[in-house]
């Protein structure tokens, strides 16, 4: 069984992060979906809210766990069993700074990183983007993955 897992902040998760592991999925049998911890920065969702959005996202489907971590991505890589680490790329800039870290994660570790490209509609959306949209009260549903909704990004 070949696990992968796909770090970031997801503050939060898009559109375009949930293609990636939908398409992952016809290759991968399983994706840790993992949240970095960096108590440093600041993020605009709590990480119960990410877990929420994600989890909600994917709708019970039983190939795609959520998890914390704190530690080394090669680090909690090893520690969840993943044999992979799953990144989605937008841009060439994006290309250039993922390619480093996984040449830095593949030496360290001996783990491999895929990168798959993001999908055309998808390649102006990310996180960063939908929180300035947010930010001004406009409608981001569109950004949004299913059964995720503006309602669901409301903090409780």
């Amino acid at each position: 069984m070949k696990t992968a897992i796909f770090p970031g902040s997801f503050d939060p998760f898009t559109v375009g992060h949930y293609s990636v592991v939908n398409r992952a999925l016809t290759f991968i049998d399983h994706i840790v979906i993992a949240i970095g911890v960096n108590e440093a920065k600041k993020t605009l969702f709590t990480l119960e809210k990410r877990i929420e959005i994600i989890n909600k996202a994917f709708n019970g489907d039983k190939r795609v766990t959520v998890q914390e971590y704190d530690s080394l991505t090669v680090d909690f890589a090893k520690e969840v069993g993943a044999d992979i680490i799953l990144r989605g790329i937008r841009s060439i800039a994006d290309f250039e700074y993922e390619k480093t870290i996984a040449d830095a994660n593949r030496r360290i570790s001996g783990i491999d990183t895929i990168l798959l490209f993001t999908e055309p509609q998808h390649s102006y959306i990310s996180s960063t983007v939908l929180r300035d949209i947010l930010k001004y009260g406009k409608d981001v549903n569109c950004f949004l993955p299913p059964n995720v909704t503006l309602n669901d990004l409301r903090q409780k």
